[in-house]
């Protein structure tokens, strides 16, 4: 069976792997243990424990159980006092540190009990704190840089962070790696900057994937192209840049964009297809997206999956 690495964090992440699940293939999932915002920063900061969120999130992704055991794990409390905002897969994957020693292996004791097909495995067991380096100061924190993009000369951690021999092996053993929709910076751009991963990205003969966002970003994207995150992306990559992006071209209505770019800020990424080719990527075009009743743009898990899929599949043929 084909194996598939799948590098992000957060909401997009989640998405490609809850497609994936429904594929052939061997996925181990590699999320970013450095989000410091809402539930995860308080538990972060009063258990000295690393980023559970985004992980607890893509866990729910991949899960095979029923409904009521997800809307469990989803629940939220809502009344005030010290569990407010916190969703209970927060808190299990808490207690599960505690109890298995480790973030990894409570991810793992999770994904037997979510009946999971795959991997999913955290970056880093150390509790980190995503720095953006800038002349006179630095900016500390994943929800500080994702809003001061611009004023940041390069990203970085707190400290020396350790990555899992786990994670690397499954990197190197990879058929191919994919880099998740999301945020460029807050969720991918995290993993590239950890040595280890970055040491493995280089050694891998595995092409790297990249799945194109949609929409940009306020603060971390504004105005950025397609060929932009690229550009990004081989920045911090090294010498193996990014051999595919997988760009979304099913149409998205005025309507669905106006509301964007008047209410969020944000705006549909050209994708300026050329320009990417000429930086040496062969790029993939597809309708990929869903539009929900209330006008949410987001990859649709199915057709994005079918397309990771397709082009794996066709690397033999």
């Amino acid at each position: 069976m084909k194996k598939i690495a799948v590098l992000g964090g957060g909401r997009g992440l989640s998405r490609i792997l809850s497609g994936l699940k429904l594929f052939p293939v061997d996925v181990t999932a590699i999320i970013t243990v450095s989000d410091d915002g809402s539930s995860t920063g308080v538990l972060k900061e009063e258990l000295n424990i690393p980023a559970v969120g985004d992980l607890g999130k893509v866990l729910i992704s991949m899960a095979n159980v029923g409904e009521d055991d997800i809307d469990l794990l989803s629940y939220r409390f809502e009344k005030d006092g010290t569990l407010h905002n916190h969703p209970v897969r927060n808190i299990l994957l808490a207690a599960l540190i505690d109890l298995k020693g480790s973030l990894t292996e409570a991810a793992k004791y999770m994904s037997r009990l979510l009946n999971i097909k795959g991997t999913v495995l955290p970056l880093s067991e150390d509790k980190v704190e995503l720095i953006g380096r800038r002349k006179g100061d630095d900016i500390v924190g994943e929800v500080a840089v994702s809003k001061n993009v611009r004023d940041i000369d390069y990203l970085a951690y707190d400290h020396p962070i350790e990555v899992g021999q786990e994670v690397i092996d499954e990197i190197l053993a990879a058929d191919l790696i994919v880099l998740s929709p999301g945020s460029l910076y807050t969720s991918i751009l995290p993993h590239l900057i950890a040595p280890g991963v970055h040491d493995a990205l280089e050694m891998t003969d595995a092409p790297i994937m990249y799945i194109a966002n949609v929409v940009t970003q306020p603060g971390e994207t504004d105005g950025y192209s397609l060929s932009d995150h690229i550009s990004v992306l081989n920045k911090y990559l090294g010498r193996h840049k990014v051999d595919i992006v997988a760009a979304n071209n099913g149409a998205i209505g005025t309507e669905v964009s106006d509301v964007y770019r008047t209410k969020e800020s944000k705006l549909i990424v050209e994708m300026d297809i050329e320009k990417t080719r000429e930086m040496g990527a062969r790029v993939i075009e597809a309708d990929m997206v869903s539009i929900d009743e209330k006008g949410s743009i987001t990859h649709d898990d199915l057709k994005t999956a079918y397309q990771v899929f397709s082009y794996l599949m066709g690397q033999d043929m």
